[in-house]
């Protein structure tokens, strides 16, 4: 392999309406142990974790639809992405004491080290950058 290769590994998994925040969790937090980032890393985990609960019920709530979530850790970023079937990216909310709900996006902006969404020809996928803390400062 020359140096311009890149070694990864990914896994994904498709969370149709009905599946819980909490099964997409578990098995985000399943993957996270076989990097050993569940000892490592708690507070990472408990970021990535949080990202994953709110991109999967973004999925369900706001586009109906199936999220198709797929974590890959590359060396120096995990990568979590949700796909989901609308065309509209998503959109933080100002936070409001007159509503519950709205603050998703505002916490993966707040937890990852980077998030973006891309539009696809049958939706979009939302993807948020977690950096180990000892990678935390290095340029991607």
């Amino acid at each position: 392999m020359d140096e311009s290769s890149m070694r990864a590994v990914g896994w994904a998994r498709s969370l149709p309406m009905g599946t819980s925040p909490k099964t997409a969790r578990d098995w985000a937090r399943a993957h996270l142990e076989t990097l050993g980032w569940t000892h490592s890393y708690p507070q990472t985990v408990d970021d990535v974790l949080l990202t994953v609960s709110e991109l999967v019920t973004n999925a369900h709530v706001h586009a109906h639809s199936t999220a198709r979530l797929v974590m890959t850790w590359d060396g120096r970023c995990l990568h979590v992405t949700v796909h989901d079937d609308a065309a509209a990216p998503p959109t933080p909310r100002a936070p409001s004491r007159d509503r519950l709900g709205g603050r998703g996006m505002l916490l993966i902006d707040a937890l990852a080290d980077g998030w973006e969404a891309r539009p696809c020809p049958d939706g979009k996928s939302v993807t948020a950058c977690f950096r180990p803390p000892s990678t935390a400062g290095t340029a991607a």
